[in-house]
């Protein structure tokens, strides 16, 4: 393992992906810790699909995919998030609904417009093809995310634990939800170029479920979550370089055995 990663990092486009996917992971765990405990686990893979269907306009219409999916990515993190709140509103149909409607869309616009368009490449991921700008992107988001998650911790695990009580203490909860909405559209557009549509969500989800297994307060899940994120990245990008299989696919099923490992400990 040790051997394989010095043998990669000698290339300059395998470095680059690594500080890419190391910045979206760190980003992504810390933005699970307050989206799991609000129930809107599926908001990632939501996102990412709303997305993804504002990328196939966008290259149909000659444009930027990521500057094209960015804004409506937060739009649609926006208004979910905004419903979200309300108590007569059930946010996880909200999500699926949007979810399956955007990607439904994708599909539609890429197949009617006859662009040349590998569509695993959107939704499986490549991380191996990210540039300079999605480095670049990623390493603004992480250091947001980090900054905001330092700073304004109690505030942000207050909304998280309890929307109407932070409006009680008078901690201005339409800002931070605004802020989380932004940081988390932002690293899943960011994110599903390296991981694909359908596997972005994951990074939401994994870290975050396979820290509280053994964590006891809202500031160890955060550091446990990053830390285990960053690790399972790297042993994912690892065995799919030594392998030659899609990075999306083994950073996910390295997640994957390091939640079942972590509920096996639970229980000894």
């Amino acid at each position: 393992m040790i051997t394989s990663i010095i043998e990669m990092l000698q290339y300059d486009f395998i470095q680059r992906a690594i500080i890419t996917g190391i910045a979206i992971a760190i980003s992504a765990a810390l933005l699970g810790t307050t989206i799991i405990p609000r129930r809107q686990s599926m908001l990632g893979d939501g996102l990412s699909h709303v997305a993804f269907g504002a990328s196939a306009i966008a290259i149909s219409l000659s444009f930027s995919p990521l500057y094209t999916a960015l804004p409506c990515a937060i739009a649609a993190s926006i208004i979910i998030t905004k419903f979200a709140n309300h108590k007569n509103t059930n946010s996880e149909s909200l999500i699926a609904i949007t979810s399956a409607s955007a990607l439904a869309i994708g599909t539609l616009i890429i197949s009617i417009s006859g662009s040349n368009i590998d569509l695993n490449a959107y939704l499986f991921g490549s991380i191996l093809a990210v540039s300079q700008i999605d480095l670049i992107a990623s390493l603004i988001v992480a250091l947001v995310a980090v900054t905001c998650f330092i700073i304004f911790r109690k505030k942000i695990f207050a909304i998280t634990i309890d929307n109407n009580f932070a409006k009680s203490i008078k901690i201005n909860t339409d800002f931070y939800d605004l802020v989380i909405s932004i940081l988390c559209a932002s690293i899943v557009v960011i994110g599903m170029k390296a991981l694909g549509a359908l596997l972005i969500s994951s990074l939401l989800i994994f870290p975050v479920s396979t820290a509280i297994q053994f964590t006891k307060n809202f500031r160890q899940t955060c550091i446990a979550s990053t830390v285990i994120s960053c690790i399972c990245l790297t042993i994912g990008f690892t065995l799919s370089y030594t392998y030659s299989t899609p990075s999306g696919a083994c950073i996910v099923l390295v997640n994957l055995a390091a939640f079942i490992l972590a509920n096996v400990y639970r229980k000894i």
